[in-house]
């Protein structure tokens, strides 16, 4: 499985920063987990990537706010037919392709749906902002195996010792401890930002 983020408030030569999330899960679909908060931007990095915009099957929506869901009119300029997943479609635990479930809608304001890919590796959870709390994410996300890896926004979490065993840490977005958590975990820390690409 491959994850080629998108859409960050960094990013890499080349590839346009901007204030929200987005990223491609190559599996056995292609999903785009949100959109950014600029549908141009957005489809400029896809064209960085060298990724056709026509060729996702679906968009999931983590959760309604702007810096996540901005950028999907201007996605469904280059792709019409992908079907959208908002972040109240589900509120258990559900496969929306084979290996990859939503988390189901958790929290109240916003309700926010994280995805569980499973790989060969584990369980990769990715978040959008983790506004129900990144432990309770995992927590969900653990109902369906172990998990390997963790990557998205983390918001406000610091309960950090509940990323105890994960192998894979990729803090983005909104994460506010961003280098805390790469100091508890420097082994497994990953620097991600628009442009970059995880193979798992």
């Amino acid at each position: 499985m491959r994850v080629i983020i998108l859409y960050d408030n960094n990013a890499q030569t080349g590839f346009e920063s901007g204030w929200g999330f987005s990223c491609l899960l190559d599996h056995t679909q292609r999903i785009l987990f949100d959109t950014g908060d600029d549908g141009r931007k957005l489809i400029n990095n896809f064209g960085k990537a060298s990724i056709d915009p026509s060729t996702v099957n679906k968009v999931v929506l983590s959760h309604n706010h702007w810096d996540h869901i901005d950028g999907l009119k201007g996605f469904q300029k280059f792709n019409s037919e992908a079907e959208v997943i908002h972040p109240d479609g589900f509120s258990a635990p559900t496969e929306i392709s084979p290996g990859i479930f939503s988390t189901g809608a958790l929290g109240g304001n916003p309700k926010e749906q994280s995805l569980v890919v499973k790989t060969k590796k584990g369980n990769i959870v990715v978040t959008g902002c983790a506004h129900p709390g990144l432990e309770r994410i995992l927590q969900t996300a653990k109902k369906l195996g172990p998990v390997y890896g963790v990557l998205g926004g983390f918001h406000g979490f610091s309960k950090f010792a509940e990323l105890e065993g994960i192998r894979l840490i990729a803090p983005c977005h909104c994460t506010q401890h961003t280098e805390q958590i790469r100091q508890e975990y420097p082994n497994q820390f990953k620097q991600i930002m628009a442009g970059s690409i995880l193979e798992i």
